[in-house]
């Protein structure tokens, strides 16, 4: 066991790296590597690092090993309420004084300004721009109140509680009714089972403040915490100091007797395998899942390390093998993974899950235990460790090559199951087929894994290179543009943000708009049907071991307007990638029949599943209310999958990637010109230009899109038999955009959409306390992108909430952007959004992604006629227009400008509401007293009738006798 290991040994080793030899008993070192660490006498654990990465920002976190397990009965979501009062009240901040402050230095209220609660811990994180000196500290500051100074009053709590009942109404959805039936069956025996961290709604309902108080002060202690802050400071020293400012007074509350030390909660193991059978209306297909509970334990060790890279190999060699067997004939399932996961603090668990047709869990069940027995019996073969040993190193080496480069965020921070839409499986059936497993494994009666023959190269015959027809320059953003031999334009720009990235998007004009109705429905499953089959010339399952050890990804888009390619790879694995854009331009795929059988049954498993969930059928109908009822936005049903032509669908997808001469390519990352240019020539370059145009479209000429926004207002309810109440909401307002001020006022309803989704969050949720959360988004992609015409499309206001509040709440948010119309925001709300755009803005600078848009923006904005200096320069201007011009009254000019005026007299508004059972709607119409009345006077009148009919029959039958 002492025998070296050499880190990075196997076939074809690191590109960039130097093996490091080691014995297995080597310790780590001890302490925490490259980071400023320390305790301070209250007990609060720190820990500082600097990096680069995003500039002048910094990830903040306070952890606090207290969570949901330590919940008393009733105290069950305590920990978690303790979470939300966090943002809304401290001793400091209160009326969620802290949400604003972050917003208005641009740190936004949501995704990382938020915080999370799990059964072992809780986390708070802050997000936040350090140009300021002061910006740090106050940020510290608000993890420093967290970490003693949580209040907890009635009020407090009263205003939450709504927020905190949404959350939880919110997870009891389909999969989240699975994830906790698969939880109770992993966690049974121990207190973790009953302790999931949104707790009872009975408990979030009438928990008291003094209980949530008690709870707060008897665990959450600051030896209990640390903090840890990563960012781009100049003196890591100078952090060090703000946190013992903030932190170094502050003391645990005095509890009577020893203070609480946080418990290690056992997870009991079983000898016997446990079964569950769950039955699920609203699942979205059938799924089987098989976990192995087994004891947590630390990485302490080269030998504990390797263990766990050796336990990451196994579970991607499953899963590939998963995949392989997903696109044989008649396959058990349609996906499955292999995964480790945490759990909870004592245990993990090795995790299979599969999805299947319905009724087809047995059989996916068999497939996924018969796979592990045949590794126990014969292991993988050397040429699937070896692809698994590639794919590792090629992680590895990409971490360690952007070790510097890594956000901020990202540093910081035996059980059977199947769910079916109706009970068809029971637990004896599971029983059964795991006895039969166990029997073929004892008899050793499963061969060895089938292999297939895997091709050396991507490209069989290396295409002649094209040329440079012309060459131009862009230094004021360092771009170059070339126009190649075949037509295609490629324009790259070298960055140094990530060293191993490059990212690649073409597009051409042309899409779906342009074809006929009656082909409509089969070019529109083009690319899933190609996709199956292999639109680089290869199987995917094939395709896959190819570019084992190889970083490029390479996907595919056909939309309304625009037919587009995208990649992501590794600098080294450039040619990989342009290799695969050959490969999609010259294959012609020919559909096969047990190919197209599999992509309609996976389909229709997709449509069945779609049309269990509530929710597709609200977004369907809030789709066709606005848009109108046309074919391009109606949902595809199964029968509709009959009336598919395979073969047009993949004539129509070649067709799409056919013709180079018409697509602009843009390519940023870490590149080499020396080097990537010749690549480019020769793999973009040489792909062959047809003789006439294939797919040829003139961007001001394409054909719109059929919608029309309804007329007036329309109100609508989408009801739906749920398992549980759920109520989602969604309020549209159409915009059009006229003449040569559309791009600016594109830019203006950015700014609208931010005010909007801020200002509404703080009635809905920060003074009525009925949502969780309020989104407002633009969309304007449904105009056909010419130079000239309009632009149209709606700007949308989401929220869920209680199915009794919907209406109310859609009231309260139209009495909101009513009054932003009629008052205008304050000054505070103009500099709030104005924050936030900037340092939105500023972090997408150091992005690779955000300047690959950039591009592709001025190859597509309205002003470009083939001067990109121009049109670069045109996005900049129309945005600093409307940023320099920003104040209240300019945006209550643009909110008047761009939604309807009054709002309520032209939008739609639709409502997912739960449809009750007849003996509930016979109670709520016994229970309002006008319905009473109206239902008393119809059941009058209907004895009344069956008295006439009575005296009828009693009299034919006096005569009959």
């Amino acid at each position: 066991m002492d025998s070296p290991l050499p880190i990075g040994a196997g076939s074809g080793g690191f590109k960039a790296l130097k093996l490091l030899t080691v014995k297995p008993t080597d310790p780590f070192p001890e302490g925490v590597t490259g980071v400023q660490h320390g305790v301070l006498e209250n007990g609060l654990h720190y820990y500082v690092r600097r990096n680069p990465k995003p500039r002048l920002r910094a990830a903040l976190a306070l952890g606090v090993r207290v969570g949901s397990v330590l919940e008393e009965e009733e105290e069950r979501g305590v920990a978690h309420i303790l979470e939300h009062l966090a943002f809304s009240a401290t001793k400091q901040y209160t009326n969620h004084d802290i949400v604003r402050f972050l917003e208005s230095v641009g740190a936004e209220f949501g995704a990382c300004q938020n915080a999370s609660t799990s059964p072992d811990e809780t986390i708070y994180d802050l997000f936040v721009p350090i140009d300021k000196p002061e910006l740090l500290s106050q940020a510290i500051s608000i993890l420093a109140e967290f970490s003693t100074e949580i209040r907890a009053s009635e009020e407090d709590l009263e205003k939450e509680r709504g927020a905190v009942l949404e959350e939880l109404r919110i997870g009891r959805n389909a999969l989240g009714r699975m994830q906790e039936a698969h939880w109770l069956l992993m966690m049974k025996g121990s207190q973790y089972a009953d302790r999931q961290p949104i707790g009872l709604e009975s408990v979030v309902r009438n928990v008291s403040a003094k209980t949530v108080q008690e709870f707060y002060q008897r665990w959450c202690r600051l030896n209990h915490m640390a903090i840890v802050a990563v960012g781009d400071f100049p003196d890591t020293n100078a952090v060090v100091n703000l946190i013992k400012t903030h932190f170094g007074h502050k003391r645990s509350p005095v509890t009577e007797g020893p203070p609480r030390e946080i418990p290690l909660l056992p997870v009991p193991p079983h000898e016997e395998p446990r079964f569950s059978c769950f039955a699920e209306a609203e699942a979205g297909g059938s799924a089987v899942t098989i976990s192995c509970k087994i004891p947590a334990s630390d990485v302490s060790t080269i030998a504990d390390y390797w263990y766990m890279l050796a336990e990451g190999m196994f579970h991607n060699a499953l899963t590939q093998r998963f995949f392989k067997i997903s696109r044989n004939q008649d396959p058990p399932f349609f996906s499955c993974s292999s995964i480790s996961e945490s759990f909870v603090r004592p245990v993990k668990a090795y995790i299979m899950s599969a999805n299947c047709k319905e009724k087809g869990t047995l059989q996916a069940l068999e497939s996924m235990l018969v796979e592990v027995a045949r590794i126990r019996l014969h292991g993988f073969s050397e040429r699937e460790i070896a692809l698994e040993r590639a794919y590792l190193m090629a992680d590895i080496e990409s971490a360690y090559l952007e070790k510097d480069q890594m956000p901020s965020t990202n540093l910081r921070d035996e059980y059977l199951q199947t769910v079916e839409p109706r009970a068809r499986v029971t637990q004896e059936d599971l029983k059964a087929v795991l006895y039969k497993v166990e029997a073929l494994e004892s008899r050793r009666d499963i061969p060895p894994w089938d292999e297939e023959l895997i091709p050396d190269d991507i490209v069989e015959k290396i295409p002649a290179a094209g040329s440079i027809v012309t060459s131009t320059e862009f230094p004021e953003f360092s771009a170059t543009e070339l126009i190649l031999s075949n037509g295609m334009r490629v324009c790259y720009k070298c960055t140094d943000f990530l060293d191993d990235q490059v990212l690649i998007h073409g597009y051409t004009y042309g899409g779906l708009s342009e074809v006929l109705e009656r082909d409509f429905l089969s070019c529109s499953m083009g690319s899933l049907i190609a996709g199956e089959i292999g639109v680089f010339g290869h199987k995917p399952s094939t395709l896959t071991d190819m570019l084992a050890g190889k970083r490029a990804e390479v996907g595919t888009k056909v939309g309304a307007y625009k037919r587009t390619f995208f990649g992501d790879c590794s600098p080294s694995d450039l040619e990989i990638a342009l290799q695969l854009l050959y490969q999609l331009f010259v294959t012609t795929v020919q559909p096969g029949e047990e190919e197209v059988k599999l992509v309609m049954q996976m389909t229709r498993e997709e449509i069945k599943a779609q049309e269990r969930d509530p929710f597709t059928a609200y977004a369907n109908r809030v789709r066709e209310l606005n848009y109108g009822n046309s074919y391009y936005f109606k949902p595809v049903t199964a029968r509709d999958l009959n009336k598919v032509n395979p073969k047009k669908a993949c004539e129509y997808f070649d067709n799409s990637f056919r013709d180079p001469s018409s697509f602009t390519v843009a390519i940023v990352g870490n590149i080499e010109p020396a080097k990537a240019v010749p690549l480019i020539l020769r793999f973009l370059g040489g792909i062959p230009k047809p003789e006439k145009p294939i797919m040829e479209f003139q961007r001001d000429e394409l054909k719109a899109l059929p919608f029309t926004f309804p007329d007036g207002v329309i109100r609508e309810e989408v009801r739906r038999h749920m398992v549980e109440a759920q109520c989602s909401v969604q309020m549209t307002f159409p915009v059009e955009f006229k003449g040569p001020r559309v791009m600016v006022e594109v830019h203006f309803t950015g700014f609208i959409c931010k005010l909007l989704e801020t200002k509404i969050m703080q009635v809905l949720r920060f003074k009525h306390g009925q949502v969780y959360s309020v989104s407002v988004s633009a969309f304007l992609g449904g105009s056909r992108p010419s130079r000239t015409g309009n632009v149209r499309g709606d700007v949308a206001i989401n929220f869920s909430c209680d199915p009794d509040s919907a209406w109310k709440l859609v009231d309260l948010a139209l009495d909101e952007v009513s009054r932003l119309q009629e008052e205008g925001p304050t000054q505070e709300d103009v500099a709030t959004v104005l924050e936030l755009e900037q340092r939105t803005y500023e972090n997408g600078q150091q992005e690779n992604g955000y300047w690959l848009d950039r591009l592709l923006r001025a190859y597509q904005s309205r002003v470009y006629t083939g001067d990109l200096q121009a049109s670069f320069q045109a996005q900049e201007e129309w945005r600093s227009s409307v940023r320099s011009t920003l104040t209240p009254d300019t945006m209550k000019d643009a909110l008047c400008r761009i939604l309807p005026v009054p709002c309520r007299s032209h939008h739609t508004a639709v409502a997912l509401m739960p449809k009750a059972d007849r003996m509930t709607q016979l109670r709520e119409l016994f229970s309002r007293p006008e319905k009473r009345l109206k239902m008393e006077s119809k059941m009058l009148l209907a004895t009344a009738g069956v008295l006439v009919l009575a005296a009828v029959v009693w009299r034919y039958s006096q005569r009959s006798s």
